[in-house]
């Protein structure tokens, strides 16, 4: 069994817009006379947009119009129509997701990755996703070591620690080439982003609006946002310019660090080579600093102290993150009683494990306890309850969870839509059958298993697919800073 999805990605981020479309290869990994182990084998980048600078209307508002023209005209040239695409994700990434029409921009696209889309701005996903797309996560894992991957865009650069291919830690910094903006004929500043003003008044660097920009007045606030980074990364102690520029957190250095790789626009200048390339005659080109930041990266410490990756992809690495690593697929012992897919945007409540494993009578009241969360207006919304499970749980151990969730998910069983229930272990197929049983087959229960979620987390749930066996699951957090 083989199949193929068409999966989207566009991302929206401080500086540029651009979209890639790519085929996810589903096979049975699993031998006849077992069941079925359904993965994604291989992804394939079918279409690579162009870049497109992001339209504004001001400092404060995305040109939504402009926006979908764009993604419109780009699904024109690839010869894809909506109604393709399986999956795919829809990302506002860096300053833009704090625009104050971030979610109205999205809404309006969400069209755009047919029934099945992610729309998020999450610093974390962000920073996970273009991880992975800049191949920081394989390197880290065929190498048997730690990569941190700093994607440093047009307004944040985000961090990512892969330990032998899995997510360690994750951080964002307000750091990137455009928060200070050029005239590219004049030369004179046009825009000074908040923090940076901050730093510039603190250390007298006498930079404003239409100061003519050098490599030498600009090489100070340069050097200090070089700083940062290296003390995101422990190469330098914390202090309040650090804490000044933190977006979320910076990462955790529970584990030596040993190498180092950059994706995003700003990157193409920290790997930058005059003998191939030729000398830069052109340093604000692009109307930014983005090119002298490369450039300071490159010759700073965080390129001496650390082994240097390069990177698969660097402008590109948040879409083609967001295109090819965003979908997981759910196990193949699942249950669902009615197609109601897809579902899309449906908020998690994670149950503590002392929760699960006291009991029945324990579960239940610690549902029914944290459902209040979930209340809007006295109304409970619709929500999928997530669990960790049990490895080779027992009958009277599944029958335990079974009665504990009926019993807690009644106010849930009196609203029309079904039961979702996500399971980490591998257990959703009888416990979904034996929720369905205590049920009296009247109310319907989805229950899909191997997949890991928390509070916070949102889901999309596709269509069913390889013969109705497993279901495309999108995790996400749908974060506006």
């Amino acid at each position: 069994m083989r199949e193929e999805l068409l999966s989207v990605g566009i991302d929206i981020g401080t500086s540029t817009t651009q979209l890639i479309f790519s085929k996810l290869i589903i096979e049975n990994m699993a031998s006849s006379y077992t069941v079925p182990r359904i993965v994604i084998v291989d992804k394939k980048i079918i279409y690579k947009s162009s870049i497109y600078f992001t339209p504004l209307i001001s400092v404060k508002e995305i040109d939504a119009p402009k926006v979908r023209e764009i993604i419109e005209k780009e699904y024109q040239n690839a010869g894809i129509n909506k109604g393709d695409i399986d999956t795919g994700a829809v990302i506002i990434t860096g300053e833009t997701a704090r625009k104050e029409n971030a979610e109205e921009v999205l809404t309006s696209l969400s069209g755009f990755a047919g029934d099945f889309v992610v729309a998020t701005a999450g610093p974390d996903l962000e920073s996970i996703i273009s991880g992975k797309g800049a191949g920081a996560h394989i390197y880290s894992k065929s190498h048997n070591t730690t990569v941190v991957n700093i994607d440093i865009g047009g307004g944040t650069s985000n961090l990512a620690l892969f330990k032998r291919g899995d997510v360690q830690d994750t951080g964002c910094l307000d750091i990137g080439g455009r928060l200070i903006k050029i005239d590219t004929i004049s030369k004179k500043i046009t825009y000074i982003s908040p923090k940076i003003c901050t730093l510039i008044r603190k250390y007298n660097l006498g930079l404003e609006i239409g100061t003519v920009a050098t490599r030498d007045n600009l090489r100070p606030i340069i050097d200090l946002m070089v700083k940062v980074l290296m003390q995101s990364v422990g190469l330098r102690p914390i202090d309040e310019d650090f804490n000044l520029m933190v977006t979320n957190k910076s990462i955790k250095l529970d584990h030596p660090i040993e190498c180092i790789s950059f994706s995003g626009g700003v990157a193409d200048y920290i790997y930058y080579d005059e003998n191939e390339s030729g000398p830069i005659t052109d340093y604000f080109k692009f109307g930014d600093i983005g090119i002298l930041l490369g450039e300071a990266i490159g010759k700073s410490d965080l390129c001496k102290e650390l082994q240097v990756v390069k990177s698969t992809e660097t402008i590109r690495a948040t879409v083609v993150g967001a295109g090819t690593h965003t979908t997981e697929i759910s196990g193949s012992t699942i249950t669902y009683t009615k197609n109601a897919f897809p579902i899309k945007n449906l908020p998690i409540l994670k149950m503590a494990y002392e929760d699960e494993t006291n009991g029945s009578t324990v579960l239940a009241e610690a549902v029914k306890k944290k459902l209040e969360w979930f209340k809007l207006e006295g109304d409970l919304q619709r929500v999928a309850i997530a669990i960790e499970g049990k490895d080779n749980p027992s009958f009277k151990e599944i029958e335990d969870y079974a009665i504990g969730l009926v019993e807690g998910m009644k106010e849930l069983i009196q609203r029309e839509l079904p039961l979702i229930l996500i399971v980490e272990k591998d257990m959703a197929k009888v416990l979904g059958q034996t929720m369905y049983n205590k049920l009296g087959f009247k109310k319907d229960v989805i229950c899909l298993d191997s997949v890991k979620l928390d509070n916070g987390d949102y889901i999309d749930i596709g269509n069913p697919i390889a013969e109705g066996t497993v279901l495309p699951v999108v995790v996400k957090t749908l974060v506006f800073n």
